[in-house]
């Protein structure tokens, strides 16, 4: 079973990353397809080790 809060902080965990990759390619003026790849691959990717690694599942 999936506990909702976990997934809630988690995901807002990874948007603060993403946000937060925003602002450093905008920092160093990067190309404007970085600004695609890079938030959205922290996100699918975090998502997926998270639900991977069993961090958003209930304990017990």
């Amino acid at each position: 079973m999936v506990s909702k809060i976990r997934v809630l902080v988690g995901m807002l965990v990874l948007l603060a990353l993403a946000i937060a990759s925003i602002a450093l390619l905008a920092s160093v003026k990067a190309a404007p397809l970085w600004f695609t790849i890079v938030p959205l691959g922290i996100l699918f990717i975090g998502a997926s080790v998270g639900r991977s690694a069993g961090w958003f599942d209930k304990k017990g």
